[in-house]
């Protein structure tokens, strides 16, 4: 161990949880400890904190978090109160950081907890110097070199076991499962969960060009798909949709369905939790079949809170252990505490860690950090789009047309009528090929 450094490593967790928290707790404790730096662990994000409440912590030392990595969820639990609605709060956070000697401060969380402690990071002007570590199971934090956010891996592996026995029961009962799975923004876990399984069709938020859209706009490339699985001899699927649908949809639809009710976090977000976007769904599409005189059997399932605390695999302990560990590095490196290199969040690549300075992940006009979506131009969702059994061009073709409509109980041309007009993400050549062949 070094010798002893003055002043103390905060450490506090915001937003959702997600696996290999306590590898980034613990790895960053171990390391901050062999530094001699000691540690307080701030339980509940900044609800305490923005109270001026300097009881809601505890010390941390090597050997109370040696064995954590293995653990899902966070031993100083989250939150998601945002201390940057007000100035005074945000100052009162820094006030009673500065109360329990904190000199250094670690946030692990997502984009707005990223904002948040940019925002601190700012206030301080270089008399607190902040690490923020990249989580989210959504892995939209745009970090360099296309690297996920930590969890994401875990998430989507067990997201991936659990579609492939939804899968397997849809086969064995001949039923549609309509999957939602958690994504505020963008579809990359949808899409990963449903590549990897080889769920049937995935619909996700960026492939919609000019939102808000309808329900029924969603509801009718779903159709499509159980028409499509039909016409080539089966009667069952599994269809994956991204939560962050909900975000794009009408609002003046979502408010006209009984028992919804819409409900924003502190972050101004809408609690999509509270939108059960696979019953509507469901809902929808079997009146659909209904009004045409049949009764497929649709369940709807909702996806991610069991992803979230799950125990992390391989891939992210090991990634989260250097996440801490370069966290620390950059908190106790040699440099001068100016607002400019007091605070940033941690990436590693190619096996090198560094801090992006908080102000580039700013929005160049807004208070919020960039959101990396899902590319739907990109070569990965093209082989994900190719396998997908979603209504295509290639359906409308004279040789495909006919079985199309006798499988929807249509006429060829109420067929191209009614699904024609379907949203198709790809672009470029693709698209003219395929808008070449509906208009014939």
């Amino acid at each position: 161990m070094s010798e002893k450094r003055s002043g103390k490593i905060g450490i506090l967790v915001g937003g959702g949880p997600a696996p290999g928290i306590n590898a980034v707790i613990g790895s960053a404790t171990i390391e901050a400890n062999r530094s001699g730096m000691d540690v307080v662990g701030i339980y509940d994000g900044f609800k305490w904190l923005s109270k001026g409440d300097k009881e809601h912590v505890r010390s941390l030392i090597t050997n109370d978090v040696s064995r954590i990595h293995f653990e899902g969820g966070s031993i100083l639990r989250t939150s998601r109160t945002n201390p940057t609605k007000k100035i005074e709060d945000l100052q009162m956070v820094l006030s009673t950081i500065k109360e329990l000697g904190i000199t250094h401060l670690i946030t692990i969380g997502g984009d707005d907890t990223a904002l948040s402690a940019s925002e601190l990071s700012r206030v301080s002007e270089g008399s607190l110097k902040v690490a923020h570590v990249p989580k989210t199971i959504d892995n939209d934090i745009p970090l360099p070199g296309n690297l996920p956010t930590f969890g994401f891996q875990t998430a989507r592996h067990v997201g991936t076991e659990i579609v492939k026995n939804l899968m397997e029961d849809a086969r064995s009962t001949n039923r549609w499962y309509f999957v939602v799975v958690m994504g505020r923004k963008a579809g990359h876990l949808a899409v990963g969960i449903a590549k990897s399984a080889g769920a049937h069709v995935a619909i996700i938020g960026e492939e919609f060009t000019d939102p808000p859209i309808g329900l029924e706009e969603v509801s009718r490339i779903l159709e499509g798909t159980v028409i499509k699985r039909r016409a080539m001899g089966h009667d069952h699927g599994v269809a994956v949709i991204a939560e962050g649908i909900g975000e794009i949809l009408s609002l003046e639809e979502l408010k006209a369905i009984p028992d919804v009710v819409i409900e924003y976090d502190e972050h101004h977000h809408m609690r999509l939790s509270e939108v059960p976007l696979a019953t509507i769904f469901k809902r929808i599409v079997r009146r659909i079949f209904a009004d045409r005189g049949e009764n497929p059997t649709l369940v709807d399932v909702s996806l991610g809170y069991e992803l979230r605390c799950t125990p992390p695999i391989p891939f992210d302990i090991e990634y989260c252990r250097d996440l801490g560990y370069a966290a620390i590095k950059f908190l106790l490196e040699e440099a001068d505490n100016t607002p400019e290199n007091s605070g940033g969040l941690i990436c590693i690549l190619d096996g090198e860690s560094y801090a992006i300075p908080f102000k580039k992940l700013r929005e160049q006009e807004e208070k919020k950090i960039k959101v990396r979506l899902l590319d739907v131009q990109s070569r990965a969702y093209e082989v994900a789009y190719e396998y997908m059994l979603r209504l295509k061009g290639e359906d409308f073709t004279p040789e495909n047309l006919p079985l199309m409509a006798k499988a929807a109980n249509m006429s060829e041309e109420e067929f191209k009528d009614r699904f024609g007009r379907l949203v198709n993400p790809i672009s470029g050549k693709k698209l003219i090929k395929e808008a070449a062949l509906l208009m014939k």
